[in-house]
Parts: structure tokens; sequence; C-alpha cells
């Protein structure tokens, strides 16, 4: 019988698309990650993965076994479901936290699903730009809450009870002016080719864009704008209207509201990881089910990056 742990590993892998940026979303260290695969390897008597210069590809049997990998996932997730409203979620609250670009574009549909399920639950939406949902979260403001985190970066310190679950990770793109001579080619950009460019500093202050940020000055991208609150719809505005370009999640550019031109860098180390974060010191019945309902609804967005 095959590990769930252990087909959760091969189906991150092949979404991530290498064992590095797996590991990162699953909270395990590169190496871990590899032994929990190599187990499953001997377990499917295969191989399943080709490892290659530029990460990590599936083999023909470690594709079919991804397939029968996601059902069996997607169906431990609805017994978690179905066993949470055994629980007896028929009234309560629940409050949650989130920053806004997850508020718009990826909460609401988890939202209404829990509603349909858990109707008698009174809900609670609060904006917490990161990192605070994580200390309203800490002194039980908020039952939980999205936050998110850069690579490069310092990792966050989290309080004592307090656990996070990455639930998505999306690269850093190349934003800029529609036509503009970055825009061009279906190529990645190397972050060399910015040495030069006006750049719409993103919060460059903002604790979690710090690495970001240095490494964007080391590329050579020369301030033009400061943004000093992560303002993304402010930033892609700026951007459209020719002051510069910018660095920013994936969800954003392709969420803008204003017409933007995007590109894919090289190397593909720029990345921001949505996690939900929680109190893991008391029983939460109601937290467990959306937190349930997060993975599955994360999970698929991932599919469509």
């Amino acid at each position: 019988m095959y590990d769930p742990t252990r087909l959760a590993a091969l189906v991150a892998v092949a979404e991530a698309g290498s064992i590095t940026r797996a590991a990162e979303r699953l909270g395990y260290t590169p190496p871990a990650l590899s032994q929990q695969l190599a187990k499953l390897e001997r377990e499917a008597g295969t191989p399943l993965l080709v490892r290659h210069h530029r990460g990590t590809r599936l083999t023909g049997a470690g594709e079919l076994l991804l397939a029968r990998a996601r059902r069996v996932l997607d169906e431990l997730e609805q017994a978690r479901h179905e066993l949470a409203r055994l629980a007896g979620l028929s009234g309560g609250k629940l409050r949650v936290g989130t920053f806004q670009t997850a508020g718009i574009h990826l909460l609401p549909p988890v939202l209404s699903a829990f509603r349909r399920a858990h109707p008698d639950v009174e809900l609670t939406v609060s904006d917490h730009e990161p990192p605070a949902g994580i200390a309203a979260v800490a002194a039980g403001r908020v039952d939980l809450a999205l936050t998110h985190g850069y690579q490069p970066a310092e990792p966050v310190q989290l309080p004592s009870a307090v656990s996070a679950e990455p639930v998505l990770v999306e690269e850093l793109v190349l934003v800029t002016a529609p036509g503009h001579v970055l825009a061009g080619g279906s190529a990645r950009l190397p972050l060399s080719e910015l040495a030069g460019q006006p750049l719409i500093s993103m919060a460059p202050d903002h604790p979690p864009r710090q690495g970001v940020e240095a490494a964007l000055a080391r590329a050579g991208a020369t301030p033009s704008v400061l943004v000093p609150t992560p303002g993304y719809a402010l930033v892609c505005a700026l951007v459209s209207a020719g002051l510069g370009v910018a660095v920013v999640p994936e969800m954003v550019a392709r969420t803008a509201a204003t017409p933007v031109g995007t590109r894919l860098l090289e190397p593909g180390n720029l990345r921001r990881t949505i996690s939900v974060v929680h109190r893991s010191d008391e029983a939460a019945p109601a937290a467990d089910a959306f937190r349930a309902l997060l993975r599955g609804a994360f999970g698929r967005a991932s599919q469509q990056n």
C-alpha cells in the first residue's frame, strides 16, 4: 500500500518541476523529500523521476502513478471534510484573516464552499497584510490566516503554538508596459537584462520583500519609483503607464486591472509562497475543515499556473 505522504510528495514534485521547489512547498528539506521519493520508487518497483540540470520530470510510470495519486489524495481530502462535518459544525464562528491578493482572487470560492457545507457557522473575514496575520493568529484575534513569504528571504520565526502550512508557490515575473521591448519573446529573460531598467521598487523597506529587492539591485535594476507599501494594483498601474518595470507574483500579473506585458525570469528562483497559519495547540474543527478546502482550492490554482 502506498503511503499518502509519499504520494503527496510525487504530486508536489510534478507540479513544482523540481525537488527543491516541492520541498519548500511542503515544508521539507530537499534531502528529506528525496528520501520519501526514493521510498516511493522502491514501493513502485520502478523509477518514477528523471533528474536533470533544470529540475525533475516524471517517467511514464511516474505519470501513471501521478494520476492515481491525485485521485487518492482528493478522496482523502473529501474524507477529512466529511469527518469535520460529522464533528458537529452546526454553529459557532470562524474568523479568517487574509491579505488582499488572496482575499480577492483565491479566498471567495473557498468561503462559498465552506458556507455551503456549514451554513450555520458564522464567518468573519479581516485584512492582515503579511506578516501581521501571524500575530493575529498567535493573539487569538483570528482562527487562521493566509500569509505569504518571498524567496530569497530570511525565514520567518513563528510564535510557539502557531503552525504554517504552505498551500501555493508561485514564481515572480516581470511586468512591463504593453509592447515594451523586454516583453517580447517566449524565452525566459535573464535577470541580468534588467540592468539599467527603471524599476518600480516594490516595498523596498517591507521585510518580506527585502531579499527580492536585494536580488534586483544586484542585477542592476535602477529604482525609478518607490512604492513603500505592498500595493500590487498601484504597481501594475504605474508599470502600465510606462513609468518603469516591476517584478510581481504571477497571480498578480495574470489578474492586473491595467494592461501589462509579462515575461518569465531566469533563473526562476524568485518566488512567493502562500501559507495558512493556525494554532496547533487547540481543537478547532471549523478551522480544520476550512484548511482542507483551502488545500484543494489552492492545489487546483497551482495546477493552472
